[in-house]
């Protein structure tokens, strides 16, 4: 395992070797996630491009730091995790907070970036209302209280059928979150409007979404890729939020393609 402390707050990330002619290729999780969900994307990956995988703050095996905290200093951190690995010019791939992450990287840190790949992730996510409601709901009743509706959003019923075990890891994975890293998460995605950000995104982009999305629909992903110039827009079928775990190989040839599209 590797960690480094950045902005005060210890990180744990994985780097894992490709060639030196090729992209790096960073991925950046979801709210309520650990840089686990992106395995079955990697292996696909792995000896044909450099990969960083990290926890953002409050997540996995990283520090819950300070909170409040912004979705700017989710971006601060991960500018200096690739500061230390002397990355630039890397393809950024977030999903659903990860992609706010990688908009607001973009902006701050325009020199790191080659490109975007936005997964089920938006300009603007949710409510002040419904994100207000769910950090109640989560002080009150912790994160199981959140738990089986936000897989409900995540996962297309036949991945939620009741014999499908990786279900519960799933599972196992948000309630062991850390509360406070949870919490912090949902206000800085509350806080945070990328309208203006996304606009200005002059690298090559990439929206991509699963059919079934409860969380960021189709309908948003492509709001969001509109305001990006010459973004392009991909629906990967048979796949909620999480199109890494539902659909890895799907999701792999659509990222595959577009780091070609771009490279060749």
């Amino acid at each position: 395992m590797q960690f480094a402390r950045l902005n005060d707050v210890t990180i744990h990330y994985q780097v894992i070797g490709g060639p030196a002619d090729k992209p790096v290729l960073v991925f950046a999780n979801s709210l309520g996630t650990d840089f686990r969900i992106w395995r079955d994307v990697v292996v696909q990956l792995a000896g044909d491009f450099a990969i960083v995988l990290y926890d953002k703050r409050g997540h996995g095996l990283s520090d819950v730091g300070r909170t409040p905290c912004s979705l700017e200093d989710h971006a601060v951190d991960l500018a200096g995790l690739l500061d230390l690995l002397a990355v630039k010019n890397a393809y950024i791939c977030g999903l659903s907070v990860g992609g706010m992450i990688a908009q607001a990287l973009c902006q701050q840190r325009p020199e790191l970036v080659k490109a975007l790949i936005l997964c089920d992730t938006a300009h603007k996510v949710g409510t002040a209302e419904s994100w207000n409601s769910r950090i109640a709901a989560i002080k009150a009743g912790g994160l199981e209280a959140i738990v089986d509706g936000v897989l409900e959003r995540w996962f297309t019923p036949a991945f939620r059928r009741p014999e499908n075990t990786t279900l519960a890891g799933y599972r196992n994975m948000v309630v062991r979150q850390p509360v406070a890293g949870y919490i912090a998460t949902c206000e800085a995605v509350r806080d945070a409007d990328l309208t203006e950000v996304a606009r200005h995104i002059s690298v090559p982009t990439l929206c991509v979404v699963g059919d079934q999305d409860g969380s960021t629909p189709p309908q948003l992903v492509l709001s969001t890729s509109r305001l990006i110039a010459d973004a392009r827009y991909e629906v990967i079928k048979d796949a909620g939020h999480i199109p890494c775990v539902e659909q890895p190989e799907a999701l792999t040839a659509v990222i595959r393609a577009f780091v070609r599209s771009i490279t060749n």
